[in-house]
């Protein structure tokens, strides 16, 4: 029988494989983690099971990650739980199998793994592994919006915007919203913006939509660039400037926005050569700097 190891000593490989991953150095990471790991250490065989997931320092090879993932869910650990919940959903390293999914997924949430619960919610907005059931997405939503997370605080929003398995509330929406526009959600930033130019659930404030579309945009988001492009086009929360205008929508239109093409075609018929040549100007420092 082979003998164990101190529990101190499990512990210290563990405590030695989380700093050598945080210094990316992940050959002597995995060495670390794994005597943890095979002495039952259930973050480090969790860790085991992301090194292999995300291939940090070693071929990616979901195969490898499940056993590791398993091995650490079966002794309750959430976040091991979520992630082999993900790979049913996705079909990595093992057969898809939704229903497998979602069990691995409700054993995290139910212990409150704001992740898991985001992605049980989606289980249930989208169908898959249970009966589609909005109210039930809504709940889980809530409760990893509640933790910070910040997709879900964007899906919450949205499905209070659009009343999807909650009564439509504008004020709830922007609210949430602004949750996650905060923590760099360029979605909800530029859902956001769209409340504020209509004045849905909050003062109509054209000066806001450009700001939070300007966040947006500036990460390259395509439909806030267009939006922007519209605003200084119309001089609608910014002083009319068709340059500006142009640069917008030439951006949105090369990311794939093809409402832009149309704009870009407007502002060409009113603006003149030098105009036109500024403005392409001012798209490429765009680029370069971005």
């Amino acid at each position: 029988m082979k003998a164990s190891t101190p529990a101190a000593a499990v512990t210290k490989d563990f405590e030695d494989g989380e700093k050598l991953i945080s210094s990316k150095d992940y050959a002597k990471a995995l060495k670390s983690f794994k005597k943890a790991a095979d002495q039952g250490h259930a973050l480090a065989q969790n860790y085991m099971g992301l090194i292999y997931a995300k291939g940090l320092g070693v071929t990616q090879d979901f195969q490898k990650a499940e056993p590791w993932f398993r091995k650490s869910a079966e002794q309750g650990e959430p976040l091991a739980q979520n992630n082999l919940g993900l790979m049913y959903a996705k079909g990595e390293g093992v057969a898809q199998d939704y229903q497998q999914a979602v069990f691995w997924l409700l054993k995290a949430a139910e212990q409150g793994n704001s992740e898991a619960q985001y992605n049980l919610g989606f289980m249930y907005a989208k169908g898959q592994g249970v009966k589609q059931d909005d109210q039930q997405a809504v709940s889980w939503f809530r409760k990893a919006a509640e933790q910070g997370d910040e997709v879900a605080q964007y899906n919450l929003a949205f499905m209070y915007e659009k009343g999807i398995g909650v009564t439509q509330d504008y004020e709830q929406a922007v609210f949430l919203y602004s949750m996650a526009a905060g923590q760099g959600s360029t979605d909800a930033q530029l859902n956001l913006g769209g409340l504020y130019d209509t004045g849905e659930g909050v003062e109509q404030d054209q000066k806001q939509a450009v700001a939070w579309w300007t966040k947006a945009a500036d990460k390259g988001h395509a439909v806030a660039q267009n939006n922007l492009g519209l605003m200084y086009a119309q001089g609608h929360g910014v002083a009319q400037n068709y340059i500006e205008a142009h640069k917008w929508f030439s951006l949105a239109s090369e990311a794939g926005d093809e409402s832009a093409k149309n704009g870009l075609e407007i502002a060409e018929s009113i603006m003149t050569a030098a105009q036109i040549t500024e403005a392409k100007e001012l798209a490429k420092d765009w680029k370069e700097s971005h």
